[in-house]
């Protein structure tokens, strides 16, 4: 086998699609994309494709879309006649029945230095612990979500001031080229894989919008960690009293001062536009 083997792209949000793109510039084009069945988005709630589901289908590259990977599904993907697949922030967790379909198995993108963060929020459960370094693991998916073995690893450090809406895309670039330059030896069957240290192993576990909630009042240095982590989504917020109410207040960009406090920058009350926090202070 060569490295333009023909392989099956499991993938679904932008990150997803970034990294496709990455990969098709170094030669590396799917044969089918399996994605998640369009959702509804915007205010109309319109049924909308993903970024990976769209992006493939302006390059004529087959998808489907399939609501759960079941017997039919996995014939579907079967079909394709792949050798190994590639599975980023698909959103499902992949059967044993189809990862062992595969050849040459199927390699996963992980936002994290495995096993540390295993689980669905690598990236946010970095900023949230104020980790200094992450990184991005290539690993050969097992039964075990994230507990495969590591065909690759590279450290990365976190900026102080960086969220999720900087971190995430910057390390979806350095996942797809690490992924495009192992892939050849891969293949080759020149790289075996590590097995993780299970013992050492984290979770990171699924985020819910209530755990955006930030009390000002509280540790500067645990919200300042909870808006980095929280920037991309859900958001962070607060409630404050205005009018005998409380109103729910959405934190749009913050900073955290020279002297160590964390301060909200511009704000969004509920029910009102965006405004400075400053203004929304005073205004009591």
């Amino acid at each position: 086998m060569t490295m333009k083997d023909s392989f099956v792209y499991f993938g679904t949000p932008y990150v997803a699609r970034d990294t496709l793109l990455r990969l098709a510039e170094r030669g590396f084009a799917p044969s089918l994309v399996v994605s998640s069945p369009d959702a509804p988005r915007g205010r109309g709630l319109v049924l909308t494709p993903s970024e990976t589901k769209a992006w493939a289908l302006e390059r004529g590259i087959p998808v489907i879309t399939p609501e759960k990977l079941d017997e039919d599904a996995i014939e579907a993907i079967q079909g394709a006649g792949a050798s190994y697949g590639i599975c980023v922030a698909y959103g499902k967790i992949l059967p044993e029945s189809l990862i062992g379909a595969f050849p040459k198995g199927i390699l996963n993108i992980h936002y994290s230095l495995l096993p540390k963060y295993r689980g669905a929020s690598p990236v946010e459960s970095a900023l949230l612990a104020g980790d200094a370094v992450t990184g991005v693991a290539i690993q050969k998916m097992a039964r075990e979500m994230d507990a495969g073995d590591v065909i690759a690893m590279r450290e990365v450090a976190i900026e102080p001031a960086e969220t999720t809406r900087e971190l995430r895309p910057r390390l979806a670039a350095i996942g797809a080229n690490l992924l495009a330059d192992i892939l050849p030896d891969y293949l080759a069957g020149k790289i075996r894989g590590t097995e993780q240290d299970h013992a050492q192993a984290t979770r990171a576990r699924k985020i819910q919008k209530a755990d955006g909630e930030l009390h000002l009042a509280g540790d500067a240095r645990e919200n300042w960690n909870k808006y980095r982590a929280y920037a991309e989504s859900p958001g962070t917020f607060f409630f404050a009293e205005r009018g005998g109410k409380l109103v729910r207040v959405k934190i749009m960009t913050a900073a955290l001062t020279p002297a160590g406090e964390f301060a909200p920058l511009r704000v969004v009350p509920e029910g009102r536009k965006e405004m400075d926090y400053a203004d929304f202070a005073r205004a009591g």
